[in-house]
């Protein structure tokens, strides 16, 4: 499997579960909220679109303006084949990544490993979910890491892990320590020694295009999700090396313990 238009005309075919125009979406989200962490100058600001079908939730972010509210009323109940085809682009990936979550669930998942987030601070939390992608990272020291989506904790864990971290981020210039930030992710991808990317890349498109460059110049690729997570895991063993998948309710909502789920890729996959 190459890229997501595939995957999405294999779940269409029912190739990955059953049939999807026999499925309902019962209930759709839309969720804007805004973020600034202790100590930060950065205002993060996060939209997405959910999609429950049965005990599953999908997510995918999206750019500010891209999906209006009103999609609550007019997709809810809507037939699951009907947004995958016709839907835009982070609607049609929240509903992908539902029908993937409900037909193999992370939780049930046996290759997936269960990493805990602690009760606590926004602080606290963030360190530890980006600590646990982190450690998705097998580099040597001072490594070169793309980073396609840059939030600071993670940019502290891959420095605190002996990498160099390069910065790409379509809405962000600088970190709080005042790193340079590209808004074109090939001047990172074509001289990184391995690639961190975030499920929002699902959202806008670029997903594809990072994969099939990190295949090319076979370089490892981590994903960290929220958008997307049951679809980037689709790719384990095809372009994507590790994947840090958190389903909904994400972590940044709650202050109790939750939970994400760390896959790797199978050796020589």
């Amino acid at each position: 499997m190459k890229n997501t238009d595939e995957l999405l005309a294999g779940v269409l075919a029912g190739e990955h579960g059953p049939r999807p125009d026999g499925l309902v979406a019962t209930s759709v989200f839309w969720v804007h909220h805004g973020t600034r962490l202790a100590g930060g100058n950065t205002t993060y600001l996060n939209q997405y679109v959910l999609v429950r079908l049965g005990g599953a939730f999908g997510g995918c972010a999206f750019e500010a303006g891209e999906v209006d509210p009103s999609v609550c009323r007019d997709a809810s109940g809507t037939p699951l084949d009907t947004l995958l085809r016709e839907a835009p682009r982070p609607l049609r990936i929240a509903a992908l990544d539902a029908y993937l979550g409900a037909a193999r669930p992370h939780r049930e998942a046996a290759a997936a490993e269960r990493v805990t987030l602690p009760a606590g601070t926004p602080e606290i939390r963030a360190k530890a979910r980006d600590e646990a992608i982190a450690g998705l990272l097998d580099i040597p020291a001072g490594a070169r890491v793309a980073l396609i989506g840059v939030v600071d904790p993670l940019v502290a864990a891959i420095r605190e892990r002996g990498g160099t971290p390069l910065l790409c981020d379509f809405n962000l210039r600088t970190t709080r320590w005042g790193d340079p930030v590209a808004d074109d992710m090939h001047e990172v991808l074509d001289t990184a020694d391995a690639v961190v990317a975030t499920g929002m890349t699902l959202g806008n498109g670029s997903f594809d295009t990072i994969v099939a460059r990190c295949r090319e110049r076979g370089v490892p690729l981590v994903v960290y999700a929220q958008s997307g997570s049951a679809v980037a895991r689709a790719f384990l063993g095809a372009g994507v090396t590790a994947l840090s998948a958190e389903p909904f309710p994400f972590s940044q909502f709650s202050a109790e313990p939750t939970t994400l789920y760390r896959y790797r890729a199978a050796a020589g996959a």
